[in-house]
């Protein structure tokens, strides 16, 4: 696929950008950190700093993952106070735009001269019993947009030897790769006696026909709207939250990229859109005005903190559903195209809002004004570099995270940082559904919740060691600080970057810990573990 840039390599001594092609090269350091996230670049530092020889690996060319694709650094962390450690002191300050967040990271890594290798992925996981010895990885650029490569280059890539790897990829490949077990989708409410677990309660219904041929079911389902899978309320399924771009749109020409429609757009494709544009116009009696606000909550969505989120009390919005429970076991190939479907329905979407005639005039000429702010996200004509991939594998470790440890209903003494947050999940998909109160057909969505809200319970809870390790003999030298071991539900709750920056933190320790001591990371002294990171400032036990 077509780059804008060859494939880099961040030096120890300074930030210079500069061609490492694909060369075999073997590098041994005492911890390998997978992926630049925030929580990535925060356990490289805490590594390096506690006196290890650390580099990250990193699959794009940018540093952040959402943190500076979108989401801001103090967003999703209602009580700061529960926050310490280098979160607080160098994560919290690091600016409120993308290019300046990115700027920051940047910056920060050249003053620990951390190094990081660009552009590769790891392509193998090599074990000797439960130890990972060297992870092999493969060069593959993301194209101009941003997009993962779906197929690798050729030639025979890198090699990176640790005695401690840190997976802090939002996707837990190296977790994955050395074969530590793992769950994907929704558990059933029953599995960790989870009220809120499994298939909820259509939401967003609406009276609209979700055949292609009103009344005809024989015609097909519209594009759009899924299939009702039939399970029971409660029941476990494949299926996870929506994913979207948190993305900044302009109607200033001089800023402006346009959302150019894809090459096979199909007005068809979009007929559940235009159906619920009727709808949206029915309900406000024609009046054009009254229904802008909820016109634009299908797109461009809803305005967050400069940039634009899902609307989840919308029947449509920016985002796809159903597609994100492809992604997030699938392989690079499946997860380029999805990256891609969640490009091509949200520049479709703008085109069918933009020029159909069955759209309001008023609301057309708004809609076709706006296009991606190109100086966000500069290196890829306006689209953040980093979809906004909410969840996928889930780490079955020594502990799992369930709502009864975000209800505090649980004590642990191996805490290595705080949760605050309520159950915050997405709809995971759209389909034909009926009014439970009328019976009636029509298209819903399935999987919102807002449990407890931005604060949660009011209480931050514990998130233990236990639950950033994985069981003795599955691996013995790695630690997941965002891939951890939770349900689905807890994990919905302490899924923010926040968290994961705190986690990163701790797994830094004790990685440092570990290759000290020689042991297992199951073998660390979690007391002397918590006495260092009470040290640097982090907060383990919540005192209002």
């Amino acid at each position: 696929m077509r780059t804008l840039f060859p494939a880099i390599v961040l030096f120890a001594a300074a930030l210079a950008l500069s061609p490492s092609g694909c060369a075999a090269e073997t590098q041994t350091v005492d911890v390998c950190v997978y992926a630049a996230t925030l929580a990535g670049i925060v356990a490289a530092v805490t590594a390096k700093q506690e006196g290890m020889s650390v580099v990250i690996v990193e699959p794009s060319r940018w540093v952040g993952g959402i943190l500076g694709a979108g989401i801001k650094p103090k967003q999703d962390c209602p009580e700061p106070r529960a926050v310490g450690g280098l979160t607080k002191s160098r994560v919290f300050v690091a600016g409120n735009d993308p290019p300046s967040i990115r700027e920051s990271f940047a910056r920060w890594l050249k003053e620990e001269q951390i190094p990081v290798v660009f552009e590769y992925r790891v392509q193998r996981v090599e074990k000797d019993g439960q130890r990972i010895t060297r992870i092999h990885l493969e060069c593959a650029p993301p194209d101009e947009l941003g997009v993962p490569a779906p197929i690798a280059k050729a030639g025979p890539g890198r090699i990176v030897e640790a005695k401690m790897f840190i997976d802090a990829s939002y996707e837990g490949d190296v977790m994955a790769g050395a074969r530590v077990p793992y769950a994907v989708g929704r558990e059933p409410a029953a599995k960790f006696n989870e009220k809120p677990a499994g298939v909820g309660d259509p939401t967003n219904w609406r009276p609209i026909d979700p055949y292609r041929e009103p009344g005809k079911p024989e015609s097909g389902l519209l594009p759009l709207v899924d299939a009702d899978h039939g399970k029971a309320k409660g029941a476990g399924d494949d299926y996870t939250q929506a994913y979207n771009f948190r993305y900044y749109v302009t109607d200033n020409p001089a800023k402006r990229a346009p959302f150019t429609p894809p090459a096979d757009y199909d007005a068809k494709q979009f007929e559940l859109v235009d159906r619920y544009v009727q709808h949206i116009l029915n309900w406000a009696g024609g009046d054009v005005k009254k229904a802008m606000p909820r016109l634009a909550n299908i797109f461009p969505g809803w305005r967050n903190s400069g940039e634009y989120n899902y609307q989840r009390e919308s029947l449509v919005t920016m985002a796809p559903l159903g597609v994100s429970r492809f992604y997030q076991d699938g392989d690079w190939a499946t997860r380029s195209k999805v990256w891609r479907q969640h490009i091509d329905y949200l520049r479709g979407l703008h085109h069918f809002l933009s020029t159909d005639p069955r759209v309001p005039e008023e609301f057309r000429k708004k809609t076709a004004a706006l296009g991606l702010d190109r100086t966000m996200h500069p290196d890829t004509q306006g689209w953040p570099h980093q979809l906004y991939v909410r969840i996928t594998r889930r780490m079955q470790g020594r502990y799992i995270l369930t709502h009864a440890d975000v209800l505090n209903q649980t004590r642990v003494d191996d805490a290595v940082g705080l949760a605050l947050y309520g159950v915050d999940t997405y709809p995971v998909r759209r389909y034909a559904a009926r009014d439970p109160k009328t019976g009636a057909l029509g298209v819903a969505t399935e999987g919102n919740m807002f449990i407890g809200g931005a604060r949660g319970t009011g209480k931050p809870y514990a998130v233990p060691y236990r639950a950033i390790t994985p069981k003795p003999e599955a691996c013995s030298n790695l630690l997941v600080p965002v891939c951890f071991s939770a349900s689905y539900i807890a994990y919905a709750s302490a899924r923010m970057e926040p968290v994961f920056c705190v986690l990163g933190e701790s797994a830094g320790v004790a990685a440092a810990h570990a290759v000290r001591g020689g042991s297992s990371v199951q073998s660390v002294d979690v007391k002397k573990l918590q006495g260092r990171l009470l040290e640097r400032g982090q907060v383990l036990e919540w005192k209002p």
